[in-house]
């Protein structure tokens, strides 16, 4: 039996229909067989950081058991984003869908491709809300940019 690993993401869609482009990354995942024991936090509507001329997202954190490796949920995830068309042609721009590895069981590690912990987490607002729903982490989330809760995800 392979060993299961708590994983924890960040997704975020401020492209067509938010909701449901959320919703098709989370049931890929699912679908993968690579993720067990899901849990979603709330969806938040939340301004764009980076790059402000852009609509609204809509995000949420998901946490889950894995049997992957670090390097191969980022294979996955970043699978998913090309399945649901995701573009990367303004950093921090538009996008159907956006992935992130925030946390993998307790690991600390960076390389050329994957930094874990998520090395902005801390500095985002739209990462911190949900994720203290999944994980009830107690540190000071910034108040920079609105981030409302519009309520439940459930896929």
């Amino acid at each position: 039996m392979n060993e299961k690993h708590f994983a924890v993401l960040s997704l975020g869609s401020n492209l067509g229909d938010r909701e449901g482009n959320l919703r098709s990354a989370v049931r890929r995942l699912m679908e993968s067989g690579h993720a067990t024991d899901l849990r979603c936090a709330s969806l938040y509507e939340t301004e764009p950081v980076g790059y402000d001329d852009q609509p609204y997202f809509l995000n949420t954190c998901v946490s889950f058991y894995t049997d992957l490796s670090p390097h191969d949920l980022l294979d996955l995830i970043h699978g998913i984003e090309n399945d649901l068309l995701r573009v990367r042609t303004i950093k921090n721009g538009p996008r159907t869908v956006d992935l992130d590895i925030l946390l993998y069981d307790d690991l600390h590690m960076a390389d050329e491709t994957l930094i874990i912990p998520h090395p902005r987490m801390y500095e985002r607002a739209f990462v911190l809300y949900p994720l203290k729903e999944l994980i009830g982490t107690d540190v000071k989330i910034p108040d920079d940019k609105s981030v409302v809760k519009t309520g439940p995800f459930e896929v």
